[in-house]
Order: C-alpha cells, then structure tokens, then sequence
C-alpha cells in the first residue's frame, strides 16, 4: 500500500501569513502537536505546538524561523514502513508527504499508521499468533512459512521489531490456525526460539497490549 492511500484529510494546513491566534486554534481543533505550514503548494516546514508556547509573546504574525528548521517529510511513494520510521526518528504526531515534484499531498497520522499496522497482521482473522524471537541475520521469512506450511499452517500476517533491550529481533507471525502445537514443535527443530503463542480467544487483548507496548517505545 502507498501512502496516498492513509493521508487524513483531519489534518489542518498553515500558511505563513496566519496570526499566532488563529495558528493557537488550529492546534487546540486538531489535538495535534505538529502541523505542516505551506505556501501555494509548497511545504515549507513543520511547525511544533512546543515552538510555538515558547514564542507567544512575539508579534501577531508567526516568524518564519519558527518551521523553516524543521522540514520532516515523506514521498507518496514510500511505504509505511518507512513513514513509521520517520516518526520515531522525530516524535512526530503527523508526518507531511510530499508528490515527486515536490509539492506538497498531506499528512499521515500517527493514528492512521497504527491502524495500518494492526491490520497489516490480519488481526480480525480468526486464528493464532505465534512471536518468535532471533539474531537480524536468522531471520529468513521464506524457511519460517515453509516450516508453517508443511504443518499445514497458513501464514496470513508478519510484523517483524528489534528489541532495543536485546537487539534481538522479534517476529509475530499471524496464522489461520488456533492448533499451533505442531508448528512450534516444528519451529523449535529448526532451532527458533518461540516466545509466545496465542489462541484465539486472547487475540484481541493481546495484541493491542503488544502495540501498545510498541507505541510506548516509539515514544509517538
């Protein structure tokens, strides 16, 4: 899935020429901690709701030096992942993307790509989850779905993190099946080491705590 595909249509623009009060409005509307400043167009910069406390006490009119130091953005062609990545990398609420020629297409949210990331593992699918955990250079998607296939387990979704605690990297596998015995069985012969598993009627608890756990540690 490509961007253009997540913008919100929820996130407000700022133009360069709006007052400090109007610019106040708009962040206490939107309950978001950034919003994109743009200009026939063109992004300009990231303006920060933290920046802006700070200054209250300037003039009317918003200084340019308040967003033209901070320009985060994205190209529509880029996947989420990548967006994901960008947000941590900043601690952003709301990352800016942009068309290939630059112009500017609006804004994914944090929200928006937690969402995707829940759906992008199949959580509404009936069936179990199985989390493994790895050195980067075992991990090999390929062999892990023909252990699962070969126990006549589908995989229907991965979602794969390193642990920052042990550098390890942790994979949660989303299956059509509640009977997982013999695929950990099979899992542990090729020498993986299973963290969890879970059954269909913890699906929905757990997997919200473990993404909760997640946006914890991006600190989004």
């Amino acid at each position: 899935m490509l961007l253009n595909k997540l913008l919100s249509s929820e996130v407000p623009v700022i133009s360069g020429s709006d007052d400090m009060e109007y610019i106040k409005s708009l962040f206490f509307a939107s309950e978001l901690k950034q919003l994109p400043v743009v200009e026939s167009g063109r992004y300009l910069g990231l303006l920060e709701l933290e920046e802006l406390q700070e200054h209250e006490d300037d003039p009317v009119e918003m200084n340019p030096h308040l967003y033209e130091h901070f320009r985060p953005a994205i190209s529509i062609l880029a996947h989420p992942f990548e967006a994901i990545r960008v947000l941590h990398q900043h601690e952003l609420s709301v990352l800016p993307v942009l068309f290939e020629d630059g112009e500017y297409a609006g804004c994914v949210t944090k929200d928006t790509l937690l969402k995707y990331l829940i759906d992008s593992i199949s959580t509404e699918v009936s069936g179990g989850i199985i989390v493994l955990e790895m050195d980067t250079r075992d991990y090999s998607l390929a062999q892990i779905a023909r252990i699962c296939e070969n126990e006549q387990v589908m995989i229907l979704g991965v979602h794969a993190v390193t642990n920052p605690g042990t550098a390890k990297l942790e994979v949660t596998i989303k299956t059509n099946s509640l009977d997982l015995a013999g695929v950990v069985q099979a899992l542990e012969r090729f020498e993986y080491t299973v963290m969890d598993t879970f059954g269909d009627r913890k699906i929905e608890n757990d997997i919200m705590d473990r993404y909760k756990l997640l946006m914890n540690y991006l600190n989004m």
